[in-house]
């Protein structure tokens, strides 16, 4: 299903959109060496709630998860790069976690990720790995608008991320929101130019390129939930919601600094 938003309703989507961008900051800046995971998806179930919003993932039971996830957040270490289920594991410095949160408020979704690394100590790789991936985001939204072609906004991130010499896994990328989380179109992170579906304004979309550092592959860990890199390598991903408007789109998950 392609849900496309009526222009009374992206009032609302901006306010899930901010809600999900300051849970990810708060989080962000709680992250530290002996944080863990389950303190994490404690303080979001707690932030999710008190503002009268509604998890997307508590009860979220799709065919590749062994559902219910039955948590609040997304908590990826290292190697896990995607649906990491929140366990018992204090981060350590220099550990790279990423944060992947939707929620809907009033009705409407957003869904964010973030990828960062925990403590002083920080790695030139990945930071490099995390700037191609949020590179990738920029790319892909800067040529999102109006009468776009899925395979445009799939060609620039897979540019960005091959260009920086990352493989490209497709099995998972980009998304619609709306009403509810996942919904067509599919956006894969790699892909042909001037093909697929022609965005429309109203359209919610959540871009999210994802990369790890040596391999394409993904494995499933034995939680039946969190997504690892093959190798064993680290990982990272970034993702906004954005709004297709009349003139052009809008970022919805914008942390408050980054706000117009």
């Amino acid at each position: 299903m392609i849900e496309i938003l009526s222009p009374t309703r992206l009032p609302q989507a901006r306010r899930t959109g901010a809600l999900v961008a300051d849970v990810l900051a708060t989080l962000k800046g709680r992250s530290t060496p002996g944080t863990n995971l389950l303190d994490i998806d404690r303080w979001a179930k707690a932030m999710i709630l008190e503002a009268g919003a509604v998890s997307c993932y508590v009860d979220y039971a799709p065919s590749f998860g062994r559902g219910p996830f039955g948590h609040y957040i997304c908590t990826s270490v290292n190697d896990a790069v995607l649906h990491g289920l929140p366990h018992d594991y204090a981060l350590a410095e220099g550990d790279l976690l990423s944060l992947d949160l939707a929620v809907s408020l009033g009705g409407v979704v957003a869904d964010s990720a973030i990828s960062f690394v925990v403590g002083e100590t920080q790695s030139a790789e990945d930071l490099a790995m995390i700037e191609a991936t949020e590179r990738a985001l920029a790319a892909g939204i800067a040529v999102a608008g109006p009468g776009a072609r899925v395979g445009d906004l799939s060609h620039a991130i897979g540019t960005v991320l091959s260009e920086a010499g990352y493989q490209v896994n497709t099995e998972f990328g980009g998304h619609g929101v709306g009403s509810t989380m996942h919904q067509d179109p599919h956006i894969a992170n790699t892909g042909r130019p001037g093909r697929g579906y022609k965005l429309r304004p109203g359209l919610l979309l959540a871009l999210e390129p994802w990369v790890m550092a040596d391999t394409a592959e993904l494995v499933t860990d034995a939680d039946g939930w969190t997504l690892r890199s093959a190798t064993g390598s680290r990982t990272a991903h970034s993702e906004h919601t954005i709004a297709v408007t009349e003139d052009g789109v809008e970022i919805l998950t914008l942390p408050e600094h980054s706000r117009p």
